[in-house]
């Protein structure tokens, strides 16, 4: 297997083989839980201020996501993608909102961007929801 591969992608492809020898969650519902195992990995690791075992934790989250994706046979790579494309609409409409009351995102606190980010999340078009053309 590739080494150059993205990361999501290799990830996959790994869970990908050792499923076919049987190695796998009977369902999605095995992969949610063993999501929820890895968060609270993270969640101790920073509890004790180890920020390197976060990360490794944070290695393992990703990969089980990546397992989950696979279940839902979705591809990560382009779920992260539409992701980035969503989040960045909206992060413009957060500074174009700031914008046309003559403030950017320095002058004001977290509360006020929430807001914003909130107010874009009512006026943005799901990803299903676009024909394929208008897909990023």
């Amino acid at each position: 297997m590739p080494r150059t591969l993205p990361a999501l992608s290799r990830a996959v492809k790994l869970s990908k083989r050792a499923a076919r020898v049987g190695f796998d969650w009977p369902d999605a519902r095995g992969v949610i839980a063993k999501i929820r195992e890895e968060l609270e990995e993270v969640e101790e690791a920073l509890a004790e201020n180890d920020t390197v075992h976060a990360a490794e934790e944070v290695g393992d989250l990703l990969f089980a996501v990546s397992n989950l994706a696979r279940t839902l046979k979705a591809d990560p790579e382009r779920c992260l993608r539409e992701t980035n494309a969503k989040f960045e609409r909206r992060f413009r409409y957060v500074e174009a909102a700031l914008n046309a009351r003559g403030l950017t995102t320095r002058d004001v606190d977290l509360a006020t961007m929430e807001h914003y980010w909130q107010e874009a999340k009512l006026h943005d078009t799901p990803i299903s929801e676009l024909s394929s053309g208008d897909r990023p």
